[in-house]
């Protein structure tokens, strides 16, 4: 397994924690891509402006 990728069972216990998807708002950002960049972000300590092209979202 790859050390910047959120195992499966991780996953599981993470994903429930986050609220429903509103049918109104913004338009919905896969969570748990969200949640792998913060997590590369505070583990190597690099800027935001580091991430992978296409990883940055809408502002």
């Amino acid at each position: 397994m790859s050390r910047d990728v959120i195992s499966d069972e991780a996953w599981a216990v993470l994903g429930p924690l986050f609220r429903a998807v509103k049918a109104t708002g913004r338009p919905r950002v896969d969570r748990r891509t969200v949640v792998e960049a913060a997590a590369w972000r505070f583990r190597t300590a690099a800027p935001w402006r580091d991430l992978a092209d296409g990883t940055e979202g809408a502002a």
